[in-house]
């Protein structure tokens, strides 16, 4: 992944709902994603299952994608709903065959993979009107909390690199700490 990854030593200090819900509702995170039950998710740097659990309650089928083998042994201690299969891998290297997600989703973790190699993979595996949510520590921030401000991205940086990936924006929007993109597979 690209900066450098959470310190998966600190993993307990991203099950702090109230934090986390601060920097991306479930309520949000779940109607971009627009899910009837069905459809096959990935999160992609999926840590402890936050916002994986969130989304599994509300999908078919979901990969939790992290890099960080510690992030998984976490997660399964913490254990985790049956229809979550969790899957080691870089984003820039998905193992997933063409076309078989219907939507993918990056809660806080882009600025980590964030590259031409991650969102040609991202567009690789979405299928056409599929979905891709960018929840994410913004550039404008005063950067208190979460990342060095040289390691984020802007909104328009971001929503740039999306379109090129092939992806229709439908939402973006910039917030005091965080940036939001809702797009859909093009």
């Amino acid at each position: 992944m690209g900066h450098h990854t959470f310190d998966a030593a600190n993993a307990a200090n991203l099950e702090d709902a109230g934090r986390r819900y601060r920097s991306v509702s479930r309520e949000e995170l779940l109607w971009a994603l627009a899910l009837d039950g069905t459809e096959t998710v990935a999160d992609l740097g999926s840590g402890t299952g936050f916002y994986t659990d969130d989304i599994a309650a509300r999908a078919g089928h979901v990969y939790g994608v992290d890099i960080q083998p510690a992030m998984h042994d976490y997660y399964r201690e913490k254990g985790h709903p049956d229809n979550i299969e969790l899957v080691e891998s870089d984003v820039a290297t998905l193992p997933f065959e063409d076309s078989t997600l219907d939507g993918a989703v990056a809660t806080m973790t882009y600025h980590e993979f964030a590259s031409d190699d991650a969102l040609d993979e991202i567009a690789r595996t979405v299928r056409r009107g599929g979905r891709f949510v960018v929840a994410d520590w913004s550039a404008d921030g005063t950067g208190e909390v979460g990342p060095p401000l040289t390691e984020r991205y802007g909104l328009d940086a971001v929503t740039d690199a999306v379109r090129d990936a092939g992806f229709g924006i439908e939402l973006a929007a910039d917030r005091p700490e965080t940036l939001f993109v809702a797009a859909v597979r093009e």
